[in-house]
Parts: C-alpha cells; sequence; structure tokens
C-alpha cells in the first residue's frame, strides 16, 4: 500500500489501490478471461500492455493483495496466478462498470456482452460468479446444483465474435 495517501476517503483509497490505466485491466483478464500467467496476460491483451507495465501491475497488485503467485509444477520458471478474495470482490463493480460503459461509451458487441449478461443478471449472477472465481482461485467448494458463469459468459464472447467474423 502506499507510504502517502491524499486522503482516508474509500473512494480515493481505492483510486489509489485500482486507478492507474492498467491495474483493473490485468484483474478484468484474470477474472474473465482465465489467464493464469504472465505469458497468457501479455499475448492476449486486447489494449495491448507492454511487457513492463505488465510486470510493474503484477508486482503492484500482489503487494496489494489482489493477486498470489505459486509457482507453476508444469514449468519451473512459470508462476500461476490467482486472485485473492480482495480482487473477486471487485466483480460488481467491473459489472457496473462494464454496465455504464455499454450505454456511454463506443463498445463493440464482442467485447460488451458479457457485461450486458453480468448487468442483466444482476447480483444473484455476480454471487454466483464469484462463487465460481473462489472455486477456482482459492479452492473452495462450488455450491451444490453451481452452473458455470464463466463458461455462460465465454460462450456470450464466442457467439458475438462469430457473428463479426
Amino acid at each position: 500500500m502506499s507510504e502517502t495517501i491524499r486522503s482516508g476517503c474509500p473512494i480515493n483509497l481505492t483510486l489509489e489501490a485500482l486507478g492507474d490505466r492498467w491495474s483493473l485491466i490485468v484483474i478484468r483478464d484474470i477474472m474473465f478471461g482465465n489467464r493464469r500467467h504472465f505469458r497468457d496476460l501479455l499475448t492476449h491483451s486486447e489494449e495491448r500492455i507492454a511487457s513492463n507495465i505488465l510486470a510493474d501491475r503484477l508486482k503492484k497488485l500482489d503487494a496489494w493483495g489482489f493477486i498470489t503467485r505459486a509457482p507453476d509444477p508444469t514449468h519451473s520458471q512459470r508462476s500461476t496466478l490467482s486472485l485473492t478474495e480482495k480482487a473477486i470482490q471487485l466483480v460488481p463493480v467491473l459489472a457496473m462498470m462494464g454496465a455504464w460503459g455499454r450505454r456511454h461509451t463506443p463498445v463493440t458487441r464482442e467485447l460488451s456482452v458479457r457485461a450486458q449478461l453480468l448487468e442483466e443478471g444482476g447480483p444473484p449472477l455476480w454471487e454466483d460468479f464469484m462463487a465460481e472465481l473462489r472455486h477456482v482461485h482459492l479452492g473452495t467448494p462450488l455450491p451444490p446444483g453451481h452452473e458455470s458463469v464463466g463458461a455462460r459468459l465465454q460462450a456470450a464472447y464466442e457467439a458475438a465474435l462469430a457473428e463479426v467474423e
């Protein structure tokens, strides 16, 4: 956490933690794209993040407690990134940002369809998605009868992408 904070306002402190150009994009890509390795984040970035910026943001997100790193058992020089509970609780924030962006910015169908589903599904869908993220990243059990929200979001994205091609 930053040694110098401007104020104790919760909005200010949230912006100090996440208000740079890339932190929420990195969290988004781990959360919605299941990109758990540096190379995946770098090569699949829609916004074309530079490797030095990505490395810096990952260090920052780790220091702030949004992600953790664990050695990848399949590759000695690779780490697997996981979201923490703090990052998982950003799902409603990202859903609302996506909803706002759909209404007020020139989005593309394929990149906004997941935001649309999250907006339409509202808090019940967000809770289901957070439970799924907790399972994937924290190892908690899934609730009985859980249907994959991530798979629904990915299928909607792929269908919208096919419409464009």
